[in-house]
């Protein structure tokens, strides 16, 4: 009996755990990491260390997979075409996976198929900047239209290439690394909202429960399953918005829709993610199926999995590092404290600020499956001690 190999690219967290999530079924994985010591790299039997930026070393490693799939966006597009010439399926595709490696071309499509997004364009210096932020002031309105957003087209993430812009004279670091900027209105928004999506290749779909997205300092720390209080119409309408941009886009694979809620009851699309996504994880433990298995069934066009949830409430809070390096110490203390809690760590240094691991808390009464989870990615970051 022979099982198909997955070619995943990139070592990181992502990658980690979908393979975690094929072992059940068998599933080979074979991947493409920076180095030895990479999350994936510590636990999948085949890697290959070596340059995802390099298209010979792309091929030797596809050789041998049935499918290459990612834990990042940032190969190149053009590599991703060779490999599809050569006859190797790549999901998602390079004409999908462009407009989540690329802001300016992802604005431009949801543009074009009515996506709703922040008001937004490509800028090319301060002065440009300047007018921008006072194309978004009402008519006889005072000001200067101040603050805006500004991010590079290509390669942020984790607030990661994108700038809080309050004045013309904080406005030139971003056009400094010689690569398109694009500024965005700032939102006034109630919340950041999520919604998961995974599509097949032959077009089935599935929509996981829209969940509410906690950031500190433009880092994910907190997701709340389903989002508190959203209306039923709400979050009806970010499910099919986002079933509606992976049909669209052509996606194959988890599609994550980072969402604005505005205080005038809207939702305007943020960013698009095309691989297993950090407001995802609490699927491992709250859902029937979580996002990484059916990621790997999707890339292998197998039938989907049900994504509906398993608890009232789940919460994944992300464990951060800290000066605090040895977490192991204190699983003793989170263990005894919460027998339901689960943690999922990602075996990487500890550093300050670094995502090393998250931990998933559910039940049925919310301020109580917020406390365990904050409670337990405190202590295991060491800010609380008790």
């Amino acid at each position: 009996m022979t099982f198909p190999v997955v070619g995943m690219v990139g070592g990181g967290q992502l990658a980690r755990m979908t393979h975690e999530a094929g072992i059940p079924l068998g599933i080979k994985f074979k991947l493409l990491s920076d180095t030895p010591q990479d999350s994936a790299a510590q636990v999948v039997g085949d890697v290959v260390i070596g340059d995802y930026r390099d298209l010979d070393t792309l091929r030797d490693f596809a050789r041998g997979c049935d499918v290459i799939t990612f834990d990042h966006e940032q190969v190149p597009t053009e590599h991703l075409r060779a490999l599809e010439a050569d006859g190797i399926p790549v999901r998602p595709g390079p004409d999908a996976l462009v407009h989540a490696q690329d802001k300016g071309v992802m604005r431009a499509r949801l543009d074009a198929i009515g996506v709703p997004c922040p008001r937004h364009r490509i800028v090319t210096d301060v002065a440009d900047v300047v007018a921008f932020a006072a194309e978004g002031l009402p008519e006889g309105a005072a000001g200067d239209g101040f603050p805006v957003i500004l991010k590079t087209v290509r390669g942020g993430y984790d607030g990661k290439g994108v700038w809080f812009v309050r004045s013309p004279k904080d406005a030139a670091e971003p056009f400094r690394a010689g690569v398109p900027v694009l500024a965005e209105e700032k939102v006034d928004f109630v919340r950041e909202l999520a919604a998961n999506v995974v599509r097949s290749p032959h077009g089935q779909a599935v929509a996981y429960p829209v969940v509410e997205s906690q950031q500190v300092d433009g880092v994910c720390d907190t997701v709340i399953a389903p989002a508190p209080g959203i209306a039923e119409e709400l979050a009806l309408q970010a499910e099919e918005l986002a079933l509606r941009i992976a049909k669209e886009l052509g996606v194959v694979g988890h599609l994550a829709v980072e969402l604005f809620e505005t205080h005038d009851g809207r939702i305007l699309v943020n960013e698009l993610a095309m691989r297993p996504h950090n407001s995802g994880h609490w699927t491992q433990d709250g859902a029937i199926t979580s996002q990484f298995a059916n990621h790997v069934r999707a890339v292998l066009d197998l039938p989907l999995g049900d994504p509906r949830p398993r608890a009232k409430w789940t919460v994944m809070a992300n464990v951060l590092g800290g000066d605090y390096p040895d977490m192991y110490s204190a699983y003793l203390h989170c263990m005894a404290r919460d027998p339901q809690l689960k943690i999922h760590m990602y075996g990487k240094d500890v550093k300050p600020g670094r995502k090393v691991g998250h931990v998933n808390t559910y039940g049925d009464d919310l301020d109580d499956v917020l406390d365990r989870a904050r409670h337990a990615a405190g202590y295991l970051r060491g800010t609380i001690t008790e």
